[in-house]
C-alpha cells in the first residue's frame, strides 16, 4: 500500500471523510474500465463500481493493510458485480472500443517498430475488443483478471469461487481462443495486417 493511500485511509478513519473522495478520484477510472470488460455493460460496471466504493467506505475500519488498498477495493467491487449480475441477469452490451475509458491496455506497446496511422490504430483496437466480446464469460473474466489486474491464479480462484485447476485451464483456453479470433479478424481487416506476435503484445500490454 502506498504511503499516500495509508495517509488518506487514516484521515478518513479519524473522521475527515472527505479524504475518501481522493481515493475515489484516484481509482474510479481503473476500477470502471476493468468492470466494463468483465461485465460487458457500462451501466452494470458503473453500478458495481459505485457499490464497491460505498461498501469500501463503510468497511474501511476492517481494512488491515496487508494488501494494496486497490486490491481490497477491487475484490469488494468484483463481488458486488457478481451478485448484481446474478440478480439482474441483464443482457450484456458489447464494449465500446471508442470509449476513452476502456481499452488502454490493448494499445500497441511498440509503436516505434511499426507506427500505424490513426485509422489503423483505431481499427486494431476495435478488432481486439470484438475478439474479447466474443469470448465466453467463463474464459473472458479470468483472462481479464490475470492479464489486466495481474492477479495470481490463486487469487482468481478465490474471487470467482472456481477450483485452481479450472482457473488455469480456463485462462489457457481463453488465451488460445482469443489468439484464434484475433488471427481470423486481423486477416479479414482491410487495414490492420500485423503478425501473430503483434496480437500477443497488444493483449499483454497491461502486465
Amino acid at each position: 500500500m502506498t504511503n499516500n493511500d495509508q495517509y488518506l485511509i487514516q484521515e478518513c478513519l479519524a473522521g475527515r471523510t472527505e479524504a475518501f473522495d481522493q481515493l475515489v478520484l484516484k481509482y474510479q477510472d481503473r476500477l470502471y474500465r476493468t468492470l466494463v470488460r468483465i461485465l460487458g455493460s457500462s451501466d452494470d460496471a458503473r453500478d458495481a463500481a459505485q457499490e464497491g466504493f460505498t461498501q469500501a467506505f463503510f468497511k474501511l475500519n476492517t481494512f488491515r493493510g496487508t494488501a494494496a488498498f486497490y486490491s481490497w477495493l477491487f475484490r469488494i467491487a468484483f463481488n458486488a458485480a457478481i451478485t448484481q449480475k446474478r440478480k439482474q441477469k441483464r443482457s450484456a452490451t458489447p464494449i465500446d472500443p471508442q470509449d476513452n475509458q476502456s481499452g488502454q491496455w490493448l494499445e500497441d506497446p511498440h509503436p516505434d517498430q511499426h507506427p500505424p496511422d490513426v485509422a489503423e490504430r483505431t481499427e486494431r483496437k476495435q478488432i481486439v475488443h470484438q475478439a474479447l466480446n466474443e469470448l465466453q464469460e467463463e474464459y473472458r473474466t479470468p483472462l481479464i483478471l490475470r492479464e489486466l489486474e495481474g492477479l495470481s491464479y490463486g487469487e482468481i480462484a478465490e474471487l470467482t469461487d472456481v477450483p485452481l485447476g479450472t482457473v488455469r485451464s480456463r485462462i489457457f483456453r481463453g488465451r488460445n481462443e482469443l489468439k484464434q479470433k484475433l488471427n481470423a479478424l486481423f486477416q479479414e481487416a482491410p487495414l490492420a495486417r500485423v503478425s501473430e506476435s503483434d496480437h500477443e503484445s497488444s493483449i499483454s500490454e497491461s502486465k
